[in-house]
This record gives structure tokens, sequence and C-alpha cells, in this order.
């Protein structure tokens, strides 16, 4: 039979009745014929529950240790799950990571998945067996021991079964019915999209969207694996949700898809850097060793020898951002007069893969902001991304704009 790959988020399965109601959706897909595989998260609230657990007992803690702890969340929702389609007279078995087994890297709580041999759960599906319930985020190392994949990790659990089983679909269930042209809380008229491409879904997602992680488009782009995103509150119907798909199984599309943004940015400059070669990996060297996101990067014109150097990066890195940059003049790698940290600021990009074939998208999103007496601060672009800083306080007024600009609330 066709294997179909279910994910339910932790609101899905946050208590019995929600996972009396997924399960009866599951019971659906098995009715119309297919084998399926169901990951679950932890229930809504348990993986946080754990974590502080784990710090209350040992602040400096085993990451080992760590791993077994919070893994344990998506191994009940497995087994409430499977005694749930038991009782309704399906076919079905829970699984630990183990037990399959994904096999990861040894890099505890941020773990990235090396194989799913799928020979465990096919033969279980020939002899009867009709879902597979995984516990999501988890794995099993080289050394024998419980990985976990860092927060998000079920979608990436998700779309690795699908691939590695041959699945038709992989169906990402959360609380959002798919995948809106903007965050529908700033901007009323956000509409939500049919189908989006790869490309365009790992742009928003790696830019604030939080409706998928960004590792899971990533591994759905490489294995061409379609992605369907759903709400698991509401009725279904053909065609429901949205399909993230190949560029070329999109027929026609707007030259913008969709306005992302992320408000926690900040922008750190440095002041009067000595303007030499190799400086710009002088910078970026021990930021990149001290675990700091860098996204945009502008130099200014050198004089005299001298440069200013901007880059933007989360707030919550602000920090470390700034004892990685002190270590590195302490050690005589780099030198500058200052360093000035904006932490109120946020970024606003606008993306589709119309842009490639398109000019003008630029200079009408300048326009546009400029209009609303919105000043730039920075300015990064892709081939299908346009993204700029700005004062925080004018993110809302930003989204909202822009989307009417590029008429975004229009189909066609």
């Amino acid at each position: 039979m066709p294997v179909l790959v279910m994910k339910f988020g932790g609101t899905s399965v946050a208590n019995l009745d929600r996972i009396r109601r997924v399960a009866k959706r599951v019971g659906v897909e098995v009715a119309n014929g297919y084998d399926v595989i169901v990951i679950v998260s932890a229930m809504s609230g348990k993986t946080n529950e754990l974590v502080g657990w784990v710090g209350e007992t040992s602040p400096l803690y085993d990451a080992r240790e760590y791993d077994a702890v919070v893994s344990s969340g998506e191994n009940v929702t497995a087994g409430l799950m499977a005694l749930t389609l038991q009782e309704m007279e399906i076919p079905a078995r829970s699984w630990q990571g183990w037990q399959v087994p994904v096999k990861t890297s040894s890099a505890h709580s941020a773990a990235r998945i090396v194989d799913i041999p799928p020979a465990n759960i096919m033969a279980k599906f020939a002899e009867g067996m009709r879902v597979a319930v995984v516990a999501g985020f988890q794995g099993i190392s080289p050394e024998g021991r419980i990985t976990t994949l860092g927060r998000g990790g079920s979608d990436t659990t998700a779309v690795a079964f699908a691939a590695a089983m041959g699945a038709e679909r992989c169906d990402i269930y959360t609380d959002v019915d798919g995948v809106y042209t903007t965050d529908p809380r700033i901007s009323p008229k956000a509409r939500k999209l049919d189908r989006i491409a790869y490309e365009e879904m790992l742009e928003l997602a790696s830019l604030g969207a939080k409706v998928l992680q960004t590792r899971s488009v990533e591994l759905a782009m490489r294995y061409n694996v379609k992605l369907r995103v759903l709400s698991s509150f509401e009725e279904q119907s053909d065609g429901a949700g949205t399909l993230v798909c190949a560029e070329e199984e999109i027929m026609e599309s707007k030259v913008v898809t969709g306005i992302a943004y992320s408000r926690d940015e900040a922008k750190m400059t440095l002041m009067s850097v000595a303007d030499r070669p190799g400086i710009a990996a002088a910078i970026f060297g021990p930021l990149s060793e001290a675990g700091v996101n860098v996204d945009m990067i502008i130099q200014n014109i050198s004089e005299e020898g001298r440069t200013d150097m901007t880059f933007s990066c989360p707030t919550e890195q602000v920090a470390r951002a700034e004892r990685a940059l002190k270590s590195a003049v302490e050690t005589g790698n780099i030198n500058y007069s200052h360093l000035v940290a904006d932490t109120d600021v946020a970024k606003i990009s606008a993306v589709g893969i119309g842009m490639r074939s398109q000019s003008g998208v630029a200079a009408q999103m300048f326009r546009t902001l400029s209009n609303e007496g919105i000043n730039i601060k920075v300015i990064a672009t892709s081939e299908i991304k346009i993204s700029v800083l700005i004062d925080r306080k004018y993110m809302e007024l930003a989204v909202q704009a822009l989307h009417d600009t590029f008429d975004l609330d229009k189909v066609g």
C-alpha cells in the first residue's frame, strides 16, 4: 500500500481528547488505503517542563542525560496514540527512535539525522500493521545513546521518514491551516497560499515564519518530498492547507509571494576597523565559533585605511557577539575604536521566485517604505529575497504597506 507520513505538533496532541481527534484523522487515511507513519511531538508544554527539571537538577548537565530526559515526552505521546488507535481497532504500535532506528550524529541536543533504514517498519507493514506511531525529535547515536534533534526536530523527523520510506506525501498538522502571504495577526488581508515553492518556503522559514522548521524544508527540497501544511483543528477537504512543492509544479505565481518579518533583530557596527586583507575573516571567524548567527553584512568605503563593518544577528546573541569580538581584540586579531549595538530594529523581507525574471521589486519596496516615512538601515538581497532592517516601531506598518503594495491579498 502507499505510505503517508502525518506529523502532529504539541498543540495537536495536548490532551487525550485531542489525541482521540488526531487518531480519527489517521483512521480516515487508513480507510483511504494508506499505510501511515505518524510522527508525534510531546504534549504541549511537556518539553519545557522536562527542560526545566533538568536545569533544576543539574545546572551543568551531561548533554547525554539531558537528551534521555527531554526525549521522553514524545515517547509518552507515541504510546498514548498507539493505544487510542488500537481502541479503534486499527493495527498500530509505537516506535521510539532507537527501535526504527533513526541513526543520528553524536551532537546531543542538536543531532543530525544520518540514516533511517526502512526495513523494520516496512516489515511490520507487511505483517499487517497499518500505523507506525513514531516519537519525533529523537534518534540514536553511533555510541548507542539517545539523541535529540533540537527544537522543532519533529518536522525534520517527519520529512526524513517520508524520504526514507518513499512516502507519497508528508502532511504537517499544526495550529494554523496553511502558509499565508504574511502573518494574519499583523495584516487582516493576509491570504492562505494553495502552493508555495520549496525555495520560497525555505526563505520564509529562515526569515521568521514559524510554520515549518528550516531544516525540514531543506530536507524536503533535497529529496523532493511533497509537504502539506494543515490545521489539526479544522475539517479537511480536497486541496486543504498549503502544498510545499517544486517550482515546476506551480503554474503561475506573483512576483512576490510573501512578506516575512523578524522582530528580535540587532544591528551591530564595528567603528574604525583596520581595512586590510583578511579582516572580514578575522571578525566573522570568532563570531561563527561563538555560535552567532550573522545575517546581513555591510562594509563602508575605506578612508585612510579604516572602515566601518555592520552586521545583523538575533538580539539574544548580542552579548555572545560582544564577548567574541572583545576576545578577538585581546588576542590581537582585530582592532576597532568602539562597538555600537542597536537592539531596537526589525527585519522585513519580501520573498518570491518571480523576482528572478522581473526587475523593479527593490525600487517598489523602497518607495513604499519611503512613502510611509520609514528609514532603511541595512539592505540585503538574494535571487528571490529582499531584506531590510528598520526601526522596530515601524515593523507592523511596513508589513501592512508592503503587503498592499504587492497586492498579496489578491489571487493571480
